[in-house]
């Protein structure tokens, strides 16, 4: 049902589209209006949540390691999975944004049987997740770079290249692009997980199912509008140079697929800021990532200790209660005879 109920919405975001820009022909609205204000809200959006985030004090080291920590000089430290430096922690947050290195090392619980037949408790890979989340978020990537090129004029050679390098297999007309078949191969596993997976379905919610197929119908309506709708791409440029420079234009002769696409685009800028898609700049400022583990060779006192509260130590403790703890039978470092 929360799979349904998110399909459903973005198929009524969809219909809202289709009706308000081709029925109703309000074209204007759908071209500039509402862009312009989702991107406000996610620009807006994401500074205060990244504010929000780097406001809040963490006093301590609580990174989440793997590997062998810097201990004695004969012990091979895991420079990259355990670091000690603020170096080795920039290549580690470097290699787990780029690479995704922690969900590479995903593991599947299975049971196993010996030759008794008894079960044994095992771990074994489980890398497909890894692939599929790499095809997304790079097929994700590229597209929305390669997009750069409709809001710059003249477009950057960087720019050019890629899209060059992303259509380089020439495959049909119009060219078939390779970052295309890595966001829908992508998106549709990893929703195919969240439905065939007893353990995910359970703790899926409607904020889980609701962003994928939203940024599905985004690619569906894209390649919509590439390989059927064959829009004309000078037209479409048009408009949003007039979004970039502000000399608004009423778009005539486009397809109403760019506005459904322009939409469900919209509404992904204005729901990012606050969802679970935030993790990409969330993931930057993680305590669990960005923070050396050196608690080893540097002392860290709690800021927030109030230098009116004394402590109390434990010796003091059993002082206080040493009659009660021996009459209850409880383990005391004196007895009540020694502390006499």
């Amino acid at each position: 049902m929360k799979a349904i109920f998110s399909l459903l919405m973005v198929l009524a975001l969809v219909l809202i589209a289709t009706v308000g820009a081709g029925a109703a022909k309000m074209h204007t609205i759908f071209a500039y209006c509402i862009p312009g204000t989702a991107f406000i809200i996610f620009l807006v959006g994401f500074v205060c949540k990244i504010i929000s985030w780097a406001k809040r004090p963490v006093p301590f080291r609580i990174p989440t390691t793997g590997g062998q920590q810097q201990t004695l000089p004969w012990i091979k430290q895991n420079k990259w999975d355990n670091p000690s430096t603020g170096p080795q922690t920039f290549v580690r947050m470097a290699l787990e944004v780029l690479t995704f290195r922690s969900l590479f090392r995903n593991t599947k619980l299975v049971l196993k049987h010996d030759e008794g037949k008894k079960p044994i408790v095992a771990y074994v890979s489980a890398k497909w997740l890894w692939l599929f989340a790499i095809m997304f978020h790079y097929g994700f990537l590229i597209v929305a770079v390669r997009h750069l090129r409709l809001f710059m004029q003249p477009v950057p050679l960087p720019i050019e290249f890629l899209d060059w390098g992303d259509s380089i297999m020439q495959i049909l007309t119009p060219t078939i692009y390779i970052s295309d078949v890595l966001i829908l191969g992508g998106l549709t596993m990893l929703l195919l997980r969240r439905f065939f997976d007893a353990k995910v379905r359970y703790i899926s919610l409607v904020n889980d199912y609701f962003p994928l197929f939203l940024i599905l119908g985004i690619a569906c309506s894209g390649v919509y509008m590439r390989y059927i709708a064959k829009v004309d791409i000078m037209t479409i440029k048009d408009v949003v140079m007039g979004l970039v420079t502000f000399n608004y234009k009423v778009p005539a002769g486009i397809d109403t697929s760019f506005f459904v696409h322009l939409f469900l685009v919209s509404t992904l800028l204005a729901y990012f800021p606050f969802s679970k898609l935030m993790h990409m700049g969330g993931v930057f400022l993680s305590p669990t990532r960005n923070m050396p583990n050196d608690t080893r060779m540097v002392h860290y006192e709690n800021p927030w200790n109030d230098p009116a509260v004394k402590p109390h130590s434990y010796e003091a403790y059993e002082n206080e209660f040493r009659a009660p703890m021996a009459e209850a039978g409880l383990p005391l470092e004196k007895s009540p005879e020694e502390a006499a």
